[in-house]
């Protein structure tokens, strides 16, 4: 069975920083291209940071040099740093994980106030 689990949201004042993480079981880990995703009331799902297999990275335009994505091959955990965070980064945070198939966490709250 295949699950992600992430963790480390919260309510954070603007500017202050989080650092997610997401702990994957039931595939091989190293295999798997990971993102992190974000949705807030009302809006679509978007892509926020990704990390390829090999280490690549991308990143939404509206997070780049604020975040920072990397992961843990050993440990099966992906970590988003988010640092100088804004209100508008306000938004639930989706782990997931994909090579042939796609998998999902359940999603952490981050909330950040003005």
């Amino acid at each position: 069975q295949v699950q992600l689990v992430e963790s480390g949201g919260g309510l954070v004042q603007a500017g202050g920083s989080l650092r997610l993480s997401c702990a994957v079981s039931g595939v091989t880990f190293s295999n798997y291209g990971l993102g992190w995703y974000r949705q807030a009331p009302g809006m679509r799902r978007e892509l926020v940071a990704e990390i390829g297999s090999r280490g690549s990275t991308n990143y939404a335009d509206s997070v780049k040099g604020r975040f920072t994505i990397s992961r843990d091959n050993a440990r099966k955990t992906a970590y988003l740093q988010m640092n100088s965070l804004k209100p508008e980064d306000t938004a639930v945070y989706y782990c997931n994980a994909k090579l042939r198939f796609e998998y999902w966490g359940q999603g952490t709250q981050v909330t950040v106030s003005s």
